[in-house]
């Protein structure tokens, strides 16, 4: 194992490192210890990824001389919900979690959403280790302490900022992805890329395709730019009251689809993210904000790689005509957490590399967009 890339996370005493590199889960057990010198690990992970790579954190644990219990919940996105997370916290409160302790969130964005929500409610807050296992979960939701469950209502509305104390971020354990997987995260990758830094969008150009063959200098090098740009944000704007909006680029209309579709396999949260920055550059360029050129480039290159880019990629498209419907969708953007006073807000974006946040969104003009795509 070479020497891991580390990315700090800025947030005066409560600063972090993110640790990336082929390998790095091997240092999980000296992490813990030397974080929580007294403490016991709590392991929270899914099924798939306890068979492939729970043994490997659970004897670095063991090396370390750090004592530790698992809970295995299903996958999925199914399981950020009310019923598993108070399976999560039983097992917690049974394990009789204290301060000292760590809860170790081992898998991909659902586990750590759940986990680290779990963590911060149990003893009204105990610490958390995220050691995420996917594309999407390195680049993104490990990072900058944002926890939660779903409800039939939206995605994401019950929950928590609550930041880690260690990320490791093995991008090693990139290649048991299935393709799927990996490609929906590649769209949260992108997505640093058209939000702010073109000349990274310039190199993911280049780049992608090789990083989703498998180039392990490339993953790193993507996973080390899309951490350096989230911390930043997330240093600057930790409870999103500003800047770190921009981060939700794709998302209004990708959370959307997510419901519409019943937040399951036929739509993964990269993917719908994927259709979401497409329809957000869209409707750029329909209110005459972005050149149309940079929403064709946008949209190329997400295709090039083979992500979904319209409603109608999503499987079984022609099933869900109801729910896909303009009418539908809006319905569903307005449960989003980031309406304010009624009104949805948007990233948009004046060119690639430069997105801002509105609310001065016509209806019509989201039903046009969404019509035509």
């Amino acid at each position: 194992m070479s020497d891991p890339v580390t990315v700090p996370v800025s947030l005066g005493d409560r600063a972090y490192d993110v640790h990336i590199g082929v390998g790095v889960i091997d240092r999980l057990g000296a992490g813990v210890r030397d974080l929580f010198p007294r403490g016991r690990a709590l392991i929270v992970t899914d099924e798939h990824v306890a068979a492939l790579h729970l043994d490997r954190a659970k004897a670095s644990l063991d090396a370390a001389g750090v004592r530790h219990e698992t809970i295995v919940v299903p996958a999925g996105e199914g399981s950020k919900c009310f019923t598993v997370l108070e399976q999560v916290m039983s097992r917690l409160l049974d394990f009789r979690i204290e301060r000292r302790d760590a809860v170790v969130a081992l898998g991909g964005g659902v586990i750590g959403d759940l986990a680290g929500f779990a963590a911060s409610i149990a003893k009204r807050g105990v610490d958390f280790v995220q050691v995420p296992t996917t594309l999407l979960s390195q680049v993104d939701s490990s990072v900058g302490g944002k926890t939660g469950i779903n409800t039939p209502q939206g995605k994401n509305l019950v929950g928590a900022f609550h930041q880690p104390r260690l990320v490791l971020a093995d991008t090693g354990l990139l290649e048991t992805l299935p393709r799927r997987e990996l490609l929906a995260g590649y769209a949260e990758v992108v997505k640093y890329g058209l939000l702010g830094d073109a000349a990274f969008f310039d190199w993911l150009e280049v780049h992608g395709p090789a990083l989703v063959a498998g180039d392990r200098a490339a993953r790193i090098e993507a996973v080390r730019r899309s951490v350096t740009a989230k911390a930043g944000i997330v240093s600057r704007d930790e409870k999103e009251t500003g800047e770190r909006a921009l981060l939700n680029l794709g998302h209004t209309f990708g959370h959307a689809l997510e419901a519409a579709t019943g937040f399951g396999q036929r739509l993964l949260h990269g993917e719908g993210v994927a259709i979401g920055m497409r329809l957000a550059f869209d409707l750029s360029v329909d209110l005459g904000l972005c050149p149309g050129q940079d929403a064709v480039r946008a949209r190329r290159h997400m295709a090039a790689v083979g992500l979904p880019v319209a409603p109608s990629d999503i499987e079984g498209a022609a099933q869900l005509a109801g729910e896909l419907a303009p009418d539908a969708l809006i319905h569903h953007m307005a449960q989003d957490k980031k309406v304010k006073d009624g009104k949805l807000t948007f990233i948009l974006a004046r060119r690639i590399g430069e997105a801002f946040i509105t609310q001065d969104v016509a209806i019509d003009a989201v039903e046009r967009v969404l019509r035509a795509a």
